[in-house]
């Protein structure tokens, strides 16, 4: 059985090690850029920091059986917690609901946004309910 904070916070250890990656990658690149600039550069600290990952993994979406098409989250650390970076004024609802809909469908616990944005990266962690045991 899981702990309560094991229940709010999966794969703490790991989050954790991804944020430390990102805001590396926040300090030494500064807010504001092109996602996927941010993306190459953290790919590049996870490598650097031995974080195992898959960038751009295509999962299978079915809907009563029927293959209807892929989803391909950003990125996907340890095959434990999915990563989308973001750089955009604020999270919102969008951004919630898109992260709950790749965690259901890639069954994972964990999501991480990150914002590059501003001054401050801005993280949310995301946790799928319905696969936390």
């Amino acid at each position: 059985m899981k702990t309560y904070d094991e229940l709010q916070y999966p794969h703490a250890d790991l989050t954790e090690k991804i944020i430390a990656a990102a805001k590396a990658v926040h300090v030494a690149m500064r807010p504001g850029l092109d996602e996927k600039l941010y993306e190459r550069a953290i790919c590049i600290e996870f490598s650097d920091r031995d974080i195992l990952f898959s960038l751009q993994q295509v999962f299978p979406v079915t809907y009563k059986s029927h293959y209807i098409g892929d989803l391909i989250p950003d990125l996907i650390v340890d095959d434990r917690v999915i990563v989308d970076l973001k750089v955009v004024e604020a999270f919102n609802d969008t951004h919630i609901a898109q992260m709950l809909g790749y965690l259901n469908i890639a069954k994972l616990e964990i999501g991480l946004l990150l914002n590059f944005k501003h001054a401050q990266l801005q993280i949310r962690r995301i946790a799928n309910l319905k696969t936390v045991h």
